[in-house]
C-alpha cells in the first residue's frame, strides 16, 4: 500500500492530467447536502467531464428481523432526508452530468463511504453533510476518518 502522501499526489496528478476516468463522489450521512459541497462536487464533475456519484450513507439500525426480511425498509422516512438528496442529484443531472444516487445502509456508514471510494477508484471525495442537521461531534469524527482513510483527494465541507 502506498503511503498517504503518495496516494494523494498520484490522485492529484490524475485529476490534473485528465487521465483519470473516475468520477467524483459526493458523500453525506443521511442528511441533505451542504450547498458549498454540492457546488464543489458539481463543478468538479463538470471540470473532469465525468459523472457524479451521490452517496447517501445511512446507519443500518440493529433491527435483525427487518434486515432479514426487508432491508430497504430498515431506515424510516424521518431518519433520512431523501427528497433533499434527490433534489441535489436532479440539479446535477439538469446540468448534463451523469448522476448516480446510491443509498447505502451500513452499521459503519463512514467506513462504507471509504470502501465506495476504493471500489470506484474515485479522483475526488467531497464530504458534505449539511452541518445544521448533524451533530458537531459526529461530523468531526466522520471528517477525521474520511481525511485519514480516503484513497483520493478529499474536500470536506466547512467546519462552522
Amino acid at each position: 500500500m502506498l503511503p498517504l502522501l503518495e496516494r494523494r499526489r498520484s490522485a492529484a496528478r490524475a485529476v490534473r492530467d485528465g487521465s483519470s476516468r473516475s468520477r467524483p463522489v459526493l458523500g453525506t450521512l443521511s442528511v441533505r447536502v451542504a450547498p458549498d459541497a454540492e457546488r464543489m462536487a458539481i463543478d468538479t464533475a463538470l471540470e473532469l467531464g465525468a459523472g457524479l456519484i451521490l452517496a447517501n450513507m445511512l446507519v443500518l439500525p440493529p433491527y435483525p428481523l427487518t434486515v432479514m426480511l426487508a432491508r430497504e425498509c430498515a431506515t424510516l422516512p424521518h431518519e433520512e432526508d431523501l427528497e433533499a438528496v434527490r433534489a441535489t442529484a436532479d440539479r446535477a443531472a439538469a446540468l448534463g452530468i451523469r448522476t448516480q444516487l446510491l443509498r447505502v445502509s451500513s452499521p459503519r456508514p463512514v467506513t462504507a463511504l471509504i470502501e465506495l471510494a476504493h471500489e470506484h477508484a474515485v479522483a475526488v471525495l467531497v464530504f458534505g453533510p449539511d452541518r445544521s442537521r448533524i451533530s458537531a461531534r459526529r461530523f468531526r469524527s466522520a471528517a477525521k476518518v474520511v481525511r485519514r482513510d480516503a484513497p483520493c483527494l478529499v474536500w470536506v465541507a466547512a467546519d462552522d
